[in-house]
């Protein structure tokens, strides 16, 4: 497909803009600059509501006649690390990346809310969501859950909600589409040992928090590998350990947090219930205090089946779509978007030939022709749904050699949001 719609600048528009993103990252609930140079740039197109969960942004374009209705979601927060790479779009802002490909999501969204004013629907309408706070440190607030209480949302219903992630596990030219889960559900905790203080040289009159912390970190992660099935995808993991005042003092605190990962909601609760009573009672063994927090409990993202099967029969002219049998153990806060209409959350595929660091990483980066891709994929979609092509799904077009809901193999490569 042509870029004639985007005007003069064609793709290499689109390069300009996410190169800019790139390189004046901004993080959760901070993206004001971000946030006005997408305003700027949207404001052709359509109404642009600003404010939408504090830095957010929502376009909207109406047909000219009424119909479907089809929300699409672009995160714009960057990532907490340092820009490791060389390019002259680097990051301007230190410690601070797009790390994660939101400004890919981003660029990708503008383009096409470009094409479809540049060629409104005959009927029915789009918005077109850019979301602050993706990316939710432990006991944070998430941004898609601050949108949904804006006016502009609370209480729509859609007849799709679509959006996409940068997958640098697929090649640039593919689009990945999960058969059922997209994204794992998330639950955060943190894990607080109370003890008693005292001099290094008299241990017997304190309680040592960061020992009986130490105790508690290797026996989760044994109890947890041990209280899983084979055919359970499960990821659990101890991220930070804090405590104590001094190297000549029995500390009297110490703290960790971490996430469990997991799709099913059995194993979810099974496994939450585990990760509790054992660290409360190697606490209690050792004559230990304890506060346990659960936080960020983040459901899967689902993907329904009749846009999973309008996937596979628009998409295959434009891009190479990947039958993603395995869900990832990653997660995003898109699931909670979910309770607007059903909805797609597809990977698309930004590697090229020289291979790429995992997300997350200061070095991450895309094969920059994924931008037409990736306009081209939601551009498909959005238009099939307006056209009224989103059917029930038909047993020749939903890929069938293992159940959905029974995705048991190997976790992706890619590293968790």
């Amino acid at each position: 497909m042509g870029w004639v719609e985007l005007g003069h600048d064609g793709v290499e528009g689109l390069v300009r803009l996410r190169r800019q993103l790139h390189r004046h990252p901004e993080l959760r609930f901070t993206e004001h600059q971000t946030a006005v140079t997408l305003a700027e740039k949207l404001q052709p197109f359509g109404r642009v509501r600003t404010g939408i969960a504090g830095t957010g942004l929502l376009l909207e374009l109406e047909g000219a006649l009424p119909g479907p209705t089809v929300l699409l979601r672009a995160d714009m927060d960057a990532y907490p690390v340092q820009d490791a790479k060389t390019e002259p779009y680097a990051s301007t802002n230190p410690g601070v990346c797009h790390a994660c490909g939101h400004d890919v999501h981003m660029t990708v969204a503008y383009g096409v809310a470009a094409r479809l004013a540049a060629t409104p629907p005959a009927r029915g309408s789009v918005a077109v969501l850019f979301q602050p706070a993706e990316e939710i440190p432990f006991g944070e607030a998430s941004g898609a859950a601050a949108a949904l209480l804006h006016e502009a949302l609370s209480g729509r219903r859609f007849d799709a909600v679509l959006g996409l992630h940068c997958w640098p596990d697929l090649r640039v030219g593919t689009v990945g589409v999960d058969r059922h889960t997209a994204m794992a559900a998330k639950d955060a905790f943190r894990i607080e040992v109370l003890g008693r203080a005292a001099h290094a040289a008299t241990p017997a009159l304190g309680r040592d928090a960061i020992l009986g912390l130490s105790g508690i970190v290797n026996l989760l992660h044994a109890a947890v590998a041990r209280s899983r099935n084979a055919d359970e995808l499960v990821a659990f993991n101890i991220g930070t350990i804090s405590g104590g005042a001094s190297q000549s003092q029995v500390a009297a605190y110490a703290e960790a947090t971490g996430t469990l990962r997991t799709l099913d909601e059995g194993t979810r609760e099974r496994l939450k219930v585990v990760i509790e009573r054992v660290a409360r009672q190697q606490a209690a063994a050792l004559d230990l205090g304890v506060r346990f927090t659960w936080a960020n409990e983040m459901p899967p993202v689902r993907n329904a089946a009749e846009l999973v099967a309008l996937a596979h029969t628009e998409l295959p002219d434009l891009v190479e779509v990947v039958d993603l049998a395995v869900p990832p153990l990653t997660t995003d806060d898109f699931a909670l978007l979910g309770a607007l209409g059903p909805s797609l959350y597809v990977k698309l595929g930004v590697t090229g030939e020289r291979g790429g660091a995992p997300l997350h990483s200061g070095s991450f980066d895309v094969d920059e022709r994924c931008l037409e891709y990736g306009v081209n994929a939601l551009e498909r979609l959005t238009r099939a749904v307006l056209d009224g092509r989103l059917t029930a799904p038909t047993i020749a077009s939903v890929p069938t050699p293992a159940a959905a809901a029974d995705d048991t193999d190997t976790d992706s490569a890619a590293v968790a949001a």
